[in-house]
């Protein structure tokens, strides 16, 4: 496989891998066979990083779209690495999806729509945890979909950066009902008990 994978990204232009990549991505992101998918998927995420450009972190922000838990951990880690190494690609990709998916059309009105990706791109974030990384992760706060918000604000709990205090302390009082996994356990409870343990570890007494 990594034989197969070097005479891949030897073998082609920029232009030509990227191009397959993203058509290999979109047919395994609509395949039936869930199985081949996701192993097709777990591959393309790493194979995306090694190829630089806009729409290699376009791609792995679309595969951590995905509903299967091995694809979104792969295209997690593969962003992060990434983020490590290229954050400026990383941080205009997570603008761009933000831009997006703000201008997806609800009936009369633009909405934020959520999904997989939302709710873990903020912990991308958080890990990669560079200077910007606070501004970027409140855009996540404004969404009405309860997970995406507990994502942003474990995320800010996780950065530990003081500024955040302000942005978590209007969340205390929110009772949207949430389930946090935890390895392989799960533990229901609400926004609102979520900001206060985060501002508790940011060292802010909620009361």
């Amino acid at each position: 496989m990594r034989a197969a994978e070097a005479v891949l990204l030897r073998g082609r232009s920029s232009k030509e891998l990227i191009e397959l990549l993203e058509s290999e991505t979109q047919q395994a992101l609509q395949m039936d066979d869930r199985e081949e998918a996701t192993m097709r998927l777990e591959r393309l995420a790493d194979l995306c990083t090694q190829v630089p450009g806009p729409r290699m972190t376009d791609a792995l922000i679309a595969i951590l779209n995905h509903t299967e838990p091995r694809v979104r951990v792969a295209a997690g880690e593969a962003l992060r690495d990434l983020g490590f190494e290229r954050y400026a690609e990383v941080a205009r990709g997570i603008e761009r999806a933000l831009e997006a998916d703000a201008r997806e059309p609800r009936g009369d009105e633009v909405a934020l729509r959520g999904g997989p990706a939302m709710s873990e791109l903020p912990w991308v974030l958080a890990e990669i945890a560079e200077p910007s990384a606070l501004p970027l992760i409140r855009r996540f706060l404004d969404y009405s979909d309860p997970d995406v918000a507990a994502a942003a604000i474990e995320a800010l709990a996780q950065l530990e950066d003081p500024q955040a205090v302000n942005d978590l302390k209007r969340f205390i009082d929110d009772s949207r009902e949430v389930i946090i996994e935890d390895f392989e356990e799960e533990e229901k409870t609400t926004i609102g008990e979520l900001a206060r343990d985060a501002l508790a570890m940011l060292g802010y007494d909620p009361g």
